[in-house]
């Protein structure tokens, strides 16, 4: 009888860490490595349960932890940094590579690692504006794709690139994580009595946590094959449902809210590069590229049907209503 699997799970507190920790202790026998700094974040599974062993530190100091980490089969690398540029830096490159030469390349089968889809282009191409112009942390995530492809253990790697995700509920209750993306339906539904009136042609792509989940759950309890050779061997995967139009988006709000959705004004680059000039509003080079850029779809993207599951969340209103969010 084989072993159990050995699947080291960094970032495991936040969303995706904890939504990807329940599927696995429920589809598979896997014994986990929960990766986290504060163990108390760790609301939506026991800490207590049997196959959970926490390993409580900072990502940038893997030493204490590197018996452990030469001893796991299969790694999901979720934790990331913003905001302080050096941070970002330690952690999203540099952590990554030191993660990377404490495991067995031996004994490892697999490494998912996340990113971000706003490093790429429509057809999953490194955006070069992403290196060139991007924040710390998209900056610090298109370097570190880079690396990766270079890396020897790239055929063994699956490159996750979530679009927008939403997680837990609006008011914060709840045992999951809410995403930032989920905090902001409140102020949204605050506005939207005027927001209702603007149009824009622009779209997009989301993901919920859950659906994220069941897809690197998936990954991570079936054979790992390397991927196609344009990407040296490694797999990109958009996790994200069909796009949606920000219009589109609107009036479903608002039909979910039992609101009327009257003919608005198009908020044309024109008018938006007025209203910069008039509020004064400072722009970095990276927000003047997605102002410009607008549409924000991928081909193909991945969802949980990808590999004949079933989406939890597949619509918005799905969404909403698993966020809490009400009907008027």
């Amino acid at each position: 009888m084989p072993r159990p699997s050995r699947i080291l799970i960094t970032g495991a507190s936040g969303c995706i860490g904890q939504a990807v920790t329940a599927w696995l202790l429920e589809h598979s026998d896997a014994r986990l490595l929960l990766w986290l700094r504060q163990p108390e974040k760790l609301t939506a599974v026991d800490r207590r349960h049997p196959r959970l062993e926490l390993l409580v530190g900072d990502l940038r100091q893997p030493r204490p932890f590197r018996r452990q980490l030469a001893q796991v089969d299969r790694v999901i690398h979720t934790a990331t940094a913003w905001g302080d540029p050096a941070r970002a830096w330690a952690v999203n490159v540099e952590a990554v590579k030191e993660l990377l030469s404490c495991l067995d390349h031996q004994r490892l089968q697999q490494v998912l690692y996340f990113s971000t889809a706003s490093i790429l282009d429509r057809d999953l191409e490194l955006l070069p504006e992403a290196e060139q112009w991007g924040t710390e942390y998209i900056q610090t995530k298109a370097v570190c794709l880079r690396q990766l492809m270079a890396h020897s253990l790239r055929d063994r790697i699956v490159a996750v690139f979530p679009t927008l995700v939403f997680s837990g509920r609006i008011d914060g209750g709840g045992a999951w994580p809410t995403s930032y993306l989920t905090a902001g339906l409140k102020p949204l539904l605050h506005w939207l009595w005027l927001a209702r009136f603007l149009r824009l042609d622009a779209s997009y792509h989301f993901i919920h946590g859950a659906d994220a989940a069941s897809i690197c759950g998936h990954l991570l309890t079936t054979p790992h094959q390397p991927g196609p050779r344009r990407w040296g061997g490694m797999h990109r995967y958009v996790l994200g449902q069909p796009p949606l139009t920000v219009n589109r988006t609107m009036a479903r709000l608002c039909r979910y809210r039992h609101m009327a959705h009257p003919p608005g004004v198009e908020l044309r680059h024109w008018l938006m590069q007025a209203l910069v000039v008039a509020f004064r509003i400072q722009l970095s080079r990276w927000d003047r590229f997605t102002l410009q850029r607008r549409h924000f779809v991928h081909h193909p993207v991945t969802r949980p049907e990808s590999f004949g599951l079933s989406s939890r969340f597949p619509d918005l209103e799905t969404v909403l209503s698993g966020a809490g969010v009400p009907r008027r």
